[in-house]
């Protein structure tokens, strides 16, 4: 006699033939699913890397501190500012309007890097 498949089991098979994406805690399908990883800023040597980076309308950037001093991130025309960001920590902004944002480290302002949002 074959034992029937759970409720949720059924559920995720359902979804994944029909090309939706299931969400990692639960069983209720969610968005679908992308293959990109969140953009990611490292902090490093006194240098953003990559220095321009170039994301999708809607996108979530983060910055990490990966170096031993600390450092912020703030937008060359002041609409926002991070905290200090001292080793290990990460800040992040969403960006919503294509366009090109600038943005600098206070505490270094030689440091400085650029987002290209696009449509």
């Amino acid at each position: 006699m074959k034992t029937p498949l759970p409720r949720p089991l059924i559920a995720v098979v359902a979804a994944l033939v029909a090309g939706t994406a299931i969400a990692a805690t639960g069983s209720t399908p969610s968005a679908p699913a992308t293959n990109a990883a969140a953009p990611l800023v490292h902090i490093n040597n006194f240098a953003f890397g990559p220095q321009t980076l170039t994301v999708r309308a809607g996108t979530t950037v983060t910055w990490i501190n990966d170096d031993e001093e600390p450092h912020t991130v703030t937008a060359s025309d002041h609409s926002y500012r991070s905290q200090i960001l001292n080793t290990g920590m990460r800040v992040s902004h969403r960006y919503d309007t294509p366009g090109q944002y600038a943005y600098f480290c206070s505490l270094h302002p030689h440091m400085t890097g650029r987002i290209v949002v696009t449509a």
